[in-house]
């Protein structure tokens, strides 16, 4: 949520993206094909295309969900605790790790 927060203070501050940069996401987001997307949900009950961020000791972290793997980093992982374990140098749970499930008691 942090780096969300700063991105808008520094939007405030200093303005948005330039009508340039503006017409050409709506060009990109225009050209892809929706029938082309995979849809539904992985074993992981993540819907594919699913972006997970996760700031951990000042870095920021992004997962993609993709046909019942997750991309991190380019490489593949059957799962999130792989990840989390690789970012934290302990075993985590990855669901829990990147917000997925709630924390047990």
């Amino acid at each position: 949520m942090v780096p969300i927060l700063a991105y808008r203070i520094q939007e405030r501050e200093y303005g948005g993206l330039a009508n340039a940069a503006r017409k050409r996401l709506r060009d990109i987001a225009k050209s892809i094909d929706p029938g082309k997307q995979a849809r539904g949900r992985g074993s992981s009950g993540l819907d594919h295309g699913t972006r997970l961020v996760r700031s951990w000791k000042g870095e920021v972290h992004e997962v993609e969900v993709s046909n019942g793997t997750f991309a991190y980093r380019g490489k593949q992982y059957s799962n999130l605790s792989r990840i989390a374990r690789e970012i934290t140098g302990t075993r985590w749970s990855g669901p829990v790790f990147f917000g997925t499930k709630p924390r047990g008691k």
